[in-house]
């Protein structure tokens, strides 16, 4: 049957049901857990047209979906954020470092690898669109929510990754999404919590934020998701950009030509709820030129509040079978009418595969950046083995930052003391790791501050970053950064400092390597971290130690 054979069957509530996108957990649930019982009539009497699943365990992942689609009428069109990997969402499949890692090897492969990665481990649980890649510049290092998300701040450069990365996902059966349209990057507002307001005009977002997404529509992005951020110069109000026709339809349809569809981003954000209401913002949204409408507050409202907006006459007919026609052939082209499970036989073959964690393990190495090492604490940590104190901070979500790290280093020679700091540690954890530090005649500060949803900034608590600086003016100190680069800008004076870019796995283990001697360190900042210049970094060879164990 035709897409347009199949658009007449459908009734007006059956269309609108199907550009309702909701989430739903990965975790395992029984048929009868009400959990899944609320997707199941998602599926059954809402008729949603896809899911965007979280995290979950790959056969999880997909018993879940497949029980899904087996009873939903029309195929369901299933997302997933896999920015950095399927690993993001897939608990065992791959998870390689964020993606400024590759900005930070400078190589468009990278890109490449991560999307194509990216596509076969998801695929092999049933998801279809990764929305990703982030194609946002991150040109203001206070901006709370992007940071290592992009590839970096230099507009060709990242233009070429997102391009990379697009062709990584297609030539491996998985969609494209360009996010967050028209740049988020130039931000100091956490979208999840307020509404950030870009000042910049026309002029500028065409030679700075649009660069990589006109670079990604022509690699053949399928999808753009639009960001929840004011243009004021640009639109001539304050309403954020995901409703806003002058960008999703002026803007990204009739300027950058894009024909593929748009979605939202998540519509239970506070930029959109607080101000316009779950069923008011819904509507606008799709007026706005969305076609897919992502994770409303409650689907049943958005269903409810889209249906009274066509019998109104506020949103056409012909606009609604648009949207429609778009997201059907989509499902067309995926060749969902005819197999729209997946076989559960054929997951391990896939999903954290020994190619793709090998793939992961190379970039970690390849992206390590060493921006300053004016006292070469790193060079002597790589020429003999040491006692030193490991203080790891990161917030409770990270698990044993650093843990691997240190066992890693210990195995190699290395005499380790290993302290753990956390956000809501008081005086006596900070005591206690003044203690370690005391004992030790070095120092390895491993911090991992990253991006977090609703948390509003991304930064050292205070008294950390004053524990580094004064235990750097006594003694040789490294600062790593698994998170965030731009840690300098809290610890101006540290001596020595190492960017990883992430705290998954492969980036500590690289980690390891390079302060052991055994890999070398060639990255360079995709950014600029005052006082250094966008692409400055320090170059280490191998170092000549003898033969050391090997690393597990």
């Amino acid at each position: 049957m035709s897409v347009d054979s199949l658009l007449a069957t459908l009734t007006v509530r059956q269309k609108v049901g199907q550009l309702i996108v909701p989430w739903l957990s990965g975790a395992y649930s029984a048929l009868d857990d009400s959990a899944f019982l609320d997707a199941a009539r998602w599926v059954d009497s809402l008729e949603v047209g896809g899911i965007i699943i979280s995290v979950g365990s790959p056969f999880d992942i997909a018993a879940k979906l497949n029980a899904l689609q087996v009873r939903s009428r029309l195929p369901l069109l299933i997302s997933a954020d896999l920015e950095w990997g399927a690993g993001m969402r897939v608990v065992g499949a791959t998870a390689f470092p964020q993606i400024m890692a590759a900005g930070a090897t400078a190589d468009p492969n990278d890109a490449y690898t991560i999307g194509a990665a990216a596509a076969l481990e998801g695929r092999a649980v049933g998801i279809h669109v990764n929305f990703a890649p982030d194609a946002d510049l991150n040109n203001n290092p206070a901006n709370p929510i992007i940071n290592t998300r992009s590839f970096g701040e230099d507009p060709r450069a990242v233009a070429r990754m997102v391009a990379k990365y697009v062709h990584g996902l297609h030539d491996h059966g998985m969609l494209a999404t360009l996010k967050h349209f028209p740049g988020h990057g130039d931000t100091q507002t956490d979208s999840h919590i307020g509404l950030p307001v870009i000042t910049a005009d026309y002029a500028r977002l065409d030679t700075l934020e649009l660069v990589p997404f006109r670079a990604g529509i022509a690699a053949g992005a399928d999808i753009v998701m639009s960001a929840h951020i004011a243009f004021p110069a640009l639109t001539g109000t304050d309403d954020p950009g995901t409703l806003s026709p002058t960008v999703l339809t002026g803007l990204l349809r009739d300027s950058l030509q894009f024909r593929g569809l748009v979605v939202t981003d998540a519509l239970t954000m506070g930029a959109i709820v607080a101000k316009y209401g779950a069923g008011e913002a819904t509507v606008r949204a799709f007026l706005a030129g969305s076609d897919l409408l992502l994770m409303p507050a409650n689907p049943d409202s958005a269903l409810d509040a889209m249906m009274a907006a066509v019998e109104s006459g506020r949103v056409a007919r012909e606009r609604l079978d648009a949207s429609l026609r778009r997201l059907l052939e989509i499902k067309r082209r995926l060749g969902l009418f005819g197999q729209r499970t997946v076989p559960h036989d054929r997951i391990m073959e896939t999903v954290g595969a020994k190619r793709f964690q090998d793939a992961a393990r190379d970039l970690a190495v390849r992206a390590l950046t060493l921006v300053r090492d004016t006292t070469g604490t790193l060079a002597i940590l790589r020429a003999t083995r040491s006692h030193l104190a490991l203080i790891a901070y990161a917030d409770e979500g990270n698990g044993s930052v650093g843990q691997q790290l240190a066992d890693i280093l210990r195995q190699n020679g290395d005499t380790v003391e290993y302290f753990r700091l956390w956000p809501m540690s008081g005086t006596l954890s900070y005591d206690s790791a003044r203690t370690v530090i005391d004992r030790n005649p070095m120092v390895l500060f491993a911090a991992n501050v990253k991006p977090i949803s609703w948390r509003g900034n991304i930064a050292l608590p205070d008294s950390l970053a004053q524990l580094i600086t004064i235990t750097d003016s006594t003694k040789p100190t490294l600062l790593v950064s698994f998170g965030s680069p731009y840690l300098l800008n809290q610890t101006p004076t540290v001596k020595s400092y190492l960017v990883a870019w992430s705290g998954v796995r492969v980036a500590e283990r690289a980690a390891a390597r390079a302060i052991l001697g055994l890999s070398p360190v060639g990255g360079h900042l995709p950014i600029r971290v005052p006082p250094y210049p966008l692409g400055w970094g320090i170059v280490l060879p191998d170092s000549t130690l003898p033969p050391a164990p090997p690393l597990p």
